[in-house]
């Protein structure tokens, strides 16, 4: 099971909540890709290959270099379709509240510095607002190529709390 949506959407979240629900195991690719000094790890793609050849896992899309691989082998696509002002609400108070506290992510890496948003283009903030619409044509895309993958399209926090609620907790019963 995958998770879409821009940085910042909240996949992580609900993928963790997702496998909590169902009792299956959640990868979290960003601390499979994220190697020491935030360099790609070189077992990444082989990780990921080992992992999604399992029958139940649930972990975030993204990544061009194993996006299609994942695609091919999931059974259902959560795409986090939020507004851009949700998205950017919920990554810059995360981004703020890793770097204020120091909070060590991947393979002890940490937010850079806050000035790097005016100086790195590919900081996660900037990323996020230059990147929003990418999501749309990627799910696009993937209905094109593999028209068999369920896909789920929630557009709000309380649609995503719905289907919690509702789908989810039914299908993890």
């Amino acid at each position: 099971m995958l998770v879409a949506g821009t940085s910042g959407a909240g996949k992580t979240t609900l993928a963790r909540r997702v496998a909590e629900v169902l009792q299956i195991p959640h990868i979290e690719l960003d601390a499979l890709h994220h190697g020491p000094a935030w360099k790609p790890r070189e077992t990444f793609a082989v990780d990921v290959e080992a992992f999604s050849a399992e029958p139940r896992w649930v972990t975030e899309w993204q990544y061009g270099l194993v996006r299609d691989l994942l695609a091919e082998r999931a059974d259902l696509l959560i795409w986090l379709d939020l507004p851009r002002r949700t998205v950017m609400r919920q990554v810059v108070c995360r981004t703020l509240r890793r770097r204020l506290r120091r909070e060590v992510l991947w393979n002890g890496n940490t937010e850079p510095p806050l000035r790097t948003i005016f100086t790195d283009r590919e900081h996660v903030v900037r990323w996020a607002w230059s990147g929003h619409h990418r999501s749309a044509l990627r799910v696009a895309a993937v209905r094109e190529r593999w028209p068999e993958l369920a896909i789920v399209r929630l557009d709000s926090r309380a649609a995503i709390e719905r289907w919690c609620g509702g789908p989810l907790r039914a299908t993890g019963r």
